[in-house]
């Protein structure tokens, strides 16, 4: 591990320079381009060869210590927000680092570094496999919906994607570390799952002053549907940490005319895959109930969003041990709070153990215009220090940590194609109100 720790603090001024070009270089989900083609071109000037995704940004490299045993998959994350208030965004996406994924490309730069020091895989086995991925920020829908329409992809989540891809197959267990404030190292017990959710509600255009009677109003009827939603939060229980965040992104054309379009978009969050299905039919029915209140109708669509976390406990516990090994005990916070949050990460821990853990470096507010890296050497370099730490606790000794966790876990699903298939069945895109000429409604949500 010392020859690991010594070649990664010999990068620290290509680490330190991949944070500050990533950073200056924005791109949203599926975008990322030229983090690609500078990431890759990183990768192969530390001598890898890399597979690339082809037509999404994204690749990946194995390192095989040439003994057997588990495969152990660690991410960077390339994808930004789009934060237009932010002052350090792009000026004409609006794109910037609000999230501080670059901090993890830069990090996993120096993991890579870790790995080709001399001698640093004496004492290890199995293989690592060393994956940038696009695409976790749940933003621009609209694209990711021109993206799986046209083939391009088929989930929405860069890590889903690859997992679609066959990019983890035979990984047995996987990792990243995510930057957030503070100086610490710290992890929580999880965090919530998500249903990506949009309503188009439909109504009838009339003069808003001369005939708003012959009118249909679909705005009207979005409002009624958020307050029936609103109204529902009581019947949410504590326990399953339900969050639901409505944003109304199509409100009409013309002051004068009554909306005839409306579309609402949000998350339906919660702390597991049954909450998650359960209160986002009753959303459902609140909508699909006001449209027909007002006379409109609505078109439904529901898409996965991301599994919820589920942090094996024996990784945690050996993740603590390598954050106490690089920055003492008095620097890890590690606890059993429940975060609301959501990440594709939740969907690789639903078919191996999994953990995201946090290390600081930032200031500001997350997704917010102040964000900033004010510590870098803790957020990229110490970062790559401790996955390194992680990966040689995992893989030393006959690989002993790595197989008690193994050995101990517990997954939702025994196979990749299993998950999918599962996630595949809570999509839905169907007109939830129809009218017969009987003057039945009939409501199917």
């Amino acid at each position: 591990m010392d020859k690991m720790l010594q070649a990664v603090q010999a990068h620290e001024e290509m680490i330190l320079a991949a944070e500050r070009h990533i950073w200056k270089n924005p791109e949203p989900g599926y975008r990322e381009w030229k983090t690609h083609a500078y990431m890759k071109e990183q990768f192969e000037q530390l001598g890898y060869t890399v597979t690339e995704a082809g037509n999404i940004p994204g690749f990946w490299t194995d390192v095989d210590t040439g003994r057997p045993g588990p495969t152990i998959a660690v991410f960077g994350e390339m994808d930004s927000l789009i934060v237009p208030t932010h002052p350090e965004c792009d000026p004409e996406t609006g794109a910037v680092h609000a999230c501080a994924h670059h901090c993890q490309c830069a990090a996993l730069l120096g993991v890579a570094a870790g790995l080709k020091a001399e001698g640093a895989l004496d004492g290890l086995c199995g293989r690592i496999r060393l994956i940038v991925v696009p695409a976790e920020e749940l933003i621009e829908l609209g694209f990711r919906k021109q993206l799986k329409e046209q083939g391009v992809i088929r989930y929405f989540g860069g890590k889903q994607e690859f997992m679609y891809r066959g990019v983890l197959d035979g990984v047995d267990i996987s990792f990243m570390v995510h930057t957030s404030n503070g100086t610490k190292f710290d992890c929580n017990a999880g965090s919530n799952g998500c249903t990506i959710k949009e309503a188009v509600f439909s109504g009838k255009s009339s003069h808003a002053g001369g005939s708003p009677h012959n009118g249909i109003n679909a705005l009207y009827a979005a409002n009624c549907a958020m307050q029936a939603a609103n109204a529902l939060r009581e019947t949410f229980r504590d326990s399953d940490h339900v969050r639901f965040h409505p944003i109304i992104t199509a409100g009409g054309d013309a002051v004068n005319a009554i909306p005839d379009r409306v579309s609402v978009e949000s998350y339906l969050r919660a702390a597991d895959m049954a909450a998650i299905a359960k209160e986002n039919k009753k959303v459902n029915r609140a909508f699909a109930g006001a449209a027909a209140a007002m006379g409109c109708r609505v078109q439904l669509w529901d898409f996965h969003g991301y599994a919820p976390r589920e942090y094996d406990k024996n990784l945690k516990q050996l993740c603590r041990e390598a954050g106490q090994s690089i920055l003492g005990d008095d620097r890890i916070a590690f606890t059993e709070n429940w975060s609301t949050g959501c990440s594709d990460m939740g969907d690789v821990s639903c078919v191996m153990p999994a953990i995201h853990p946090n290390i600081g470096g930032a200031q500001g507010t997350f997704h917010g215009k102040d964000i900033t890296i004010v510590d870098p050497v803790l957020a990229c370099v110490d970062s790559a220090k401790i996955q390194c730490a992680i990966l040689f606790r995992l893989l030393s000794g006959e690989a002993a940590g790595a197989k008690k966790i193994l050995a101990e876990g517990r997954q939702d699903y025994p196979t990749i194609p299993e998950y999918l298939a599962s996630i595949d069945t809570l999509c839905i895109d169907k007109q939830a109100v129809t009218y017969a000429e009987d003057g039945t409604v009939t409501l199917d949500f």
